[in-house]
């Protein structure tokens, strides 16, 4: 198959519009012999947490309650994921790939997604955005030693001296591209100090950075 042809046969299909009926439809069942593979991705760390099958009733079921629900080959029934410890996975988006015999789907998880407690069935080293990952280290040391973090340190200190280091970091990011013998690198590191101080700044004030990244992804669908 082209690329081209392949791109036009993956399908986003949003779980709060009618055109579910496409995807169910869309689906080679016959070929996977009634079963699918579904890929379950946290929509803001891009974490994959889980693999899963899913029939025909649990994608109806997953579809019609947003909440996702397999088919257990084991138990040989339907079950949510979250029916008995409440981490449920929140469907947002759903996407069937070219061959029409796996699906996609980002999720708003509630809670970890693993039994262990792990937010990945993959474990805590599981792909996933890396200022995901770099906020999870922050809340980490937020209470470390203050004599052997700068982190611990800048949380005890304040917010307005977190407030000020951002000030300060992002004077050096203006002037970097005019200082520096080799600007690229020296707009990246300075870059990096401005990103790593104002995700301190979002945690000091409780606004996680999955926060601004859909404030910014609902900005570009209103365009």
């Amino acid at each position: 198959m082209l690329a081209t042809e392949a791109e036009e046969n993956i399908m986003s299909i949003d779980p709060n519009v009618d055109c579910n009926i496409k995807i169910k439809a869309s689906i080679n069942w016959k070929k996977m012999n009634g079963i699918i593979p579904v890929i379950v991705q946290n929509r803001h760390s891009l974490s994959v947490l889980m693999l899963g099958y899913m029939n025909p009733e649990a994608l109806e079921k997953t579809l019609s309650e947003k909440r996702v629900t397999f088919f257990s080959r084991g138990k040989n029934r339907l079950w949510t994921k979250g029916e008995t410890s409440g981490h449920f996975l929140s469907v947002h988006e759903v996407f069937v790939d070219c061959d029409n015999d796996t699906l996609l789907i980002l999720v708003d998880p509630i809670g970890p997604t693993c039994h262990s407690g792990e937010k990945s069935c993959f474990g805590e080293h599981a792909p996933s955005h890396f200022l995901n990952k770099l906020s999870d280290i922050i809340e980490n040391r937020k209470t470390a030693d203050t004599t052997k973090s700068y982190t611990a340190k800048l949380f005890q200190q304040g917010l307005n001296r977190i407030s000020q280091k951002i000030g300060e970091e992002a004077t050096e990011v203006i002037l970097a591209p005019h200082h520096a013998t080799h600007p690229k690198e020296q707009i990246a590191e300075e870059s990096a100090d401005l990103l790593f101080h104002l995700l301190i700044f979002l945690n000091a004030n409780q606004v996680s950075v999955d926060t601004v990244i859909e404030t910014l992804a609902n900005r570009n669908n209103k365009k």
